[in-house]
Order: structure tokens, then sequence, then C-alpha cells
């Protein structure tokens, strides 16, 4: 079954045909700014590659960021689906609306091709009761859905299936944290194959330092700056997502180039890899404590792929848990790779992100074909 996945982000849509075989047989990054997805573009590319002719595809693969409490797992779309996610645009005004108008878009160019999204927020919802509901009245928990939802569920539930799948062991038997580390960055405690515990919250912005959301604040720190200083709710949230971060601390969000002002002795660069790497290691401490001790940690994302130096630095931190890499294949690690020293008792792995997979995958599953993925 011939997969198209559709992945829309806050800032670019990403599109890939797989084939059955799961090999990427046409691949794009198309511009999702503020003014949202350029249709036209996106119907132009599809032509150019022939799905809109006699090579459709066999069935359109959709991430979707938020579920709210109603989906909890992959669900063919159709106009009462399409409905229900409107709905849910509250919740993630940022990233919702990119993905409705990239099925619109996909849809009125492939009328008839079987559609499914895939939800970040679904591999989340087995997280229990202790880890998910906010101490904060219960009218607001029952009135407005308030609870810990988690993101990057995909990424999370691909990045544990190949972990297990790496170490050689089944994924129902461990105990796996996974580090989603890239613009946007989030942990996910996984017990036997379930997620159990996550850093992000009700929004994305909760959780660790990323490229520019401050990740947790105090509360009253938002309260303080909107009595005293006269700052809007939306002057706030601004700032919180688009001005904090590495891009507060260091000025860019780029971790290659926080490192490399580090190397060149930037005070500010420095605070912020000190920053950036102990919310990282405080955690995963807090996962192990979900889990109950930790057989895999795996690093994925642009930053968990590639940055030696955050992945030696969280070791370094994580030493009393039983977490030690080896810094030559560290260093020189390639895409899938173990990077553990010689008698840790935590394996260390770096994992190629492959949402993609993850969605064709639930896609063939949901129409009844075969997906080799987790989640």
């Amino acid at each position: 079954m011939r997969v198209l996945v559709v992945n829309a982000g806050s800032s670019s849509l990403k599109l890939s045909l797989l084939d059955a075989q799961d090999t990427v047989v046409h691949g794009a990054d198309l511009p999702a700014g503020p003014d949202g997805i350029d249709t036209s573009g996106l119907a132009g590319l599809l032509r150019g590659w022939g799905l809109c002719d006699s090579g459709r595809p066999d069935a359109v693969g959709h991430r979707i960021v938020h579920g709210g409490t109603v989906f909890t797992g992959p669900v063919l779309i159709t106009d009462a689906v399409t409905k229900q996610l409107r709905e849910l645009t509250d919740l993630a005004p940022l990233h919702q609306p990119k993905s409705l108008a990239a099925l619109d878009a996909v849809t009125a160019c492939l009328p008839g091709v079987a559609a499914v999204a895939s939800f970040d927020t679904a591999f989340h919802t087995t997280i229990p009761p202790a880890a998910a509901t906010y101490a904060v009245p219960r009218e607001w928990r029952q009135r407005y859905a308030i609870r810990r939802y988690g993101f990057h569920g995909l990424s999370h539930a691909y990045c544990s299936w190949r972990a297990a799948q790496l170490a050689g062991r089944p994924l129902a038997e461990l105990r796996i944290i996974t580090c989603h580390l890239g613009a946007g960055a989030s942990l996910a405690a996984v017990l036997n194959g379930r997620s159990v515990d996550t850093t992000m919250g009700f929004t994305p912005l909760e959780g660790l330092v990323m490229a520019t959301r401050s990740g947790t604040v105090d509360p009253g720190l938002v309260l303080w700056l909107e009595e005293h200083e006269h700052l809007s709710p939306h002057e706030v949230a601004t700032a919180l997502e688009q001005r904090s971060g590495l891009t507060a601390l260091a000025g860019t969000g780029d971790m290659r180039e926080v490192e490399a002002a580090a190397d060149r002795g930037d005070q500010d660069a420095r605070l912020a890899i000190d920053v950036y790497t102990h919310r990282l290691a405080g955690g995963i401490a807090a996962m192990s404590a979900a889990t109950g001790g930790v057989d895999l940690l795996a690093f994925t994302g642009g930053v968990g792929e590639h940055s030696a130096l955050i992945r030696q630095r969280a070791a370094q931190r994580l030493a009393y848990l039983g977490v030690a890499i080896d810094p030559l294949a560290n260093d020189t690690g390639r895409e899938d790779s173990d990077i553990t020293a010689p008698g840790a008792t935590v394996r260390t792995l770096v994992i190629t992100a492959r949402e993609d997979l993850q969605i064709a995958g639930e896609a063939r599953r949901v129409l009844g074909g075969t997906g080799t993925t987790g989640g």
C-alpha cells in the first residue's frame, strides 16, 4: 500500500510518499509560515509527482497535533471527524489550523483517496490519572478538559518501538525513556510499550527548554507580568512561545550555533547549554521514576540525533542511574546506533526520527493493510 504522509508542523509542511516497502519515493519540505499553508504550491507539487493522475496513492496519512480526549488512536477521516477536529482548534491554535488546511488542500487534489488521521496526543492517552491530572479546581478540569495531553506522540511511539528493535528485546518488557529533542522538545516515559508520563502538558509549552519556547515556568510569573507590568495575555504568550528558550538565552534557537558560540567562549551560550542540560537531565530522572528504572535511553530529533555534546552532558549527570556512553561512538554515531559504554546498565541509543513511518503504519492498519511500526 502506497501512502502519502502529510506532516503539518508550526513552521513547515513535510510531505513524503512511501511505497509498500516503506521506501521514500518522493519527499519535500514546504514552508508553513504565519499566513498558513501555500495550498497552490502544495497542489502543484502533488501534480508534479503525478499523484493527481494515474499515480495516485492508495492512502493518505495526516499528522494532526491534537486529538483531545476524543481520539485515542488513528481514525479514518470522514466529514464528522473533520468537524470534530475543527472543534479542537482552541486547544492547539498554532498547529491545528495548519493541519486542517493541509487536509483540505490534499483532499481537494486527491478526492476519493482514503485518508487517516494520526494524532500526536494519542500515544499519551494511556498516561495514568496521577500523571495526567493538574491540581486545579475541579470545575476547570471538567468544563475545559484540562489535563496533561502530551505531544510528539508519533515520534515517541516510533522511537520506543525502534529502540526495542535495535536492542533485540520485546517492547512489552522494557522501561524506555525517549528524548525528542528538536525545535520543540519533550520526553516520554514508556513502560511496556505504553506512555506513562511525558513532559509536555495541556499545551506544548510545558517541560524542557526549547528553541524559542520557555518550557516550564512558575505560573506566578505569568500572573506577576500581567498584573505589575500590565502585559496582555497575548504579549506574554507570544514571548513565551516565540522569544524564549535558547533564543532568549543565547540569541539563537539553533543548537549548532549555540554550541559554536560556546566554543568561542561566549558566556551566554555556555549558560544556555547549562540550563538546557540541567532541565533535560532532571526531566529524564523524573521520567525514570514513572517507569521504575531505565532499560533504554533513546535520543531522537534534530538535537537528539546530531548533538554529541548534549548527549554527553546529559549522560554525565545521569551516571547514578547507570547511564554511560562511549565517547567515540557518541562522536561518530551513525543512523540508529548504540552509543552505550561498556559496563553501563542502561543502553543509550540514537534513533533517526521517522514520524512518516509511524503515520504510514497507522494508516495501513486502519485501512486493513500491514503496519510495521509501533504505537
